[in-house]
């Protein structure tokens, strides 16, 4: 899988607004009622992980989740990357 030009990430980041790009990755931060809704959010991020073969650093902070997604392969961001964002937003 390519990796995308500055152009083409900012063209998917309109397409997944809640996504923050850093260097070479994407970001989102997710905000939960309890630690179980967040455990339980990272748990499904998990399953669809394993399902894309796709795997995201996930940080759980308490009732908030921190999302990052690169593609280590590449060495950057791909489409694997906001494939991968938009699924996990359908899930919120």
């Amino acid at each position: 899988m390519a990796l995308l030009s500055d152009e083409q990430i900012a063209q998917m980041l309109q397409k997944t607004p809640l996504w923050k790009r850093i260097g070479k990755e994407i970001t989102r931060t997710v905000h939960f009622n309890n630690f179980r809704e967040a455990m339980a959010f990272a748990v499904h991020v998990g399953l669809l992980a394993e399902k894309m073969n796709h795997h995201p650093y996930i940080a759980i902070h308490y009732k908030t989740v921190v999302l990052t997604l690169t593609t280590h392969s590449e060495g950057g961001l791909t489409e694997k990357d906001f494939e991968m964002a938009r699924q996990i937003d359908s899930i919120i």
